[in-house]
């Protein structure tokens, strides 16, 4: 299965970049993507998939080293590519009208050292790392994404997120995406937010949005309840992503730092697109 997984990974970034090099570049940027992806894929350092060894077939090619992988990796031709690939599996799931929205905390060590990672609620209490901040279509994929810091709050993110969002439809959220401004936001692009309101919490006599208001009338119809039992779709995808042996786990000692752990969702990313689309291939 990781032959085959793995090949057609390959063949995919082999139809989306030429192996040409730039000047004074000794390898081109699928290179390095390739590489890239094969430690992720394997839970592996960068370093470990700089060895030949580490490497099925053995036909001598030259790999670049650790110190290339490090410095080539944020480059803009590199970034690119790896935003195409993505981009390229997801056009492969279509577009739906319902989609979920949701957070999935990436905890590491207290202990660690990494001044950009945050303290805020995980699945038990509080803990120390990143949040990754998504909105999930119901066909099967994300239509955005991003990382911040575990004590960014869902609300700052979800705004951003539906500020930039280019859909139209239903985007369904727990009670932590009942917000005003978010509302408005969303209603500004004809989404029509959808988010259970907080027990206990009245309307009193500030300023409410109208599409608050729309929302929490429409909340009481069977339609809109049954978009919000199917909003455990999102923890569904997330758990099985989780659970795959590839899958996304909390961010291994070597990835540390902002910009790494969202190269490293991005792979992680890749690699559940390309699982799945094998998957209905073969289905």
């Amino acid at each position: 299965m990781e032959g085959e997984l793995w090949n057609g990974i390959y063949q995919t970034v082999l139809g989306l970049a030429s192996g040409r090099r730039r000047k004074r570049q000794q390898f081109s940027d699928r290179v390095i993507v390739l590489v890239y992806l094969w430690a992720v894929l394997h839970d592996r350092p960068v370093c470990w998939a700089c060895q030949e060894q580490n490497w099925p077939d053995r036909c001598g090619a030259t790999l670049p080293s650790p110190a290339t992988m490090s410095r080539r990796s944020g480059s803009p031709g590199v970034v690119k590519l790896m935003a195409e690939l993505e981009q390229a599996y997801r056009r492969q799931f279509g577009q739906s009208l319902c989609k979920w929205i949701d957070a999935m905390p990436l905890p590491i060590g207290n202990s660690s050292g990494d001044t950009q990672a945050g303290y805020g609620r995980a699945a038990q209490g509080k803990a120390k790392g990143y949040k990754l901040y998504a909105i999930y279509d119901s066909c099967g994929a994300m239509d955005d994404w991003c990382v911040a810091p575990m004590n960014v709050s869902e609300k700052k993110m979800a705004r951003r997120m539906v500020r930039d969002a280019t859909f139209q439809g239903y985007l369904i959220g727990d009670g932590e995406y009942d917000d005003n401004l978010l509302y408005e936001w969303a209603g500004s692009k004809n989404i029509a937010l959808l988010a259970p309101k907080r027990r206990g919490q009245a309307l009193g006599h500030r300023w409410q949005s109208r599409y608050r208001l729309r929302a929490i009338e429409m909340l009481g119809r069977p339609f809109a309840q049954g978009l919000l039992r199917a909003r455990s779709g999102i923890d569904r995808f997330f758990g099985g992503w989780a659970s795959w042996w590839g899958g996304i786990k909390h961010p291994p000692a070597w990835v540390r730092g902002l910009h790494c752990v969202r190269r490293w969702v991005q792979a992680k990313l890749i690699l559940l697109y390309a699982r799945r689309a094998k998957q209905r291939l073969m289905a």
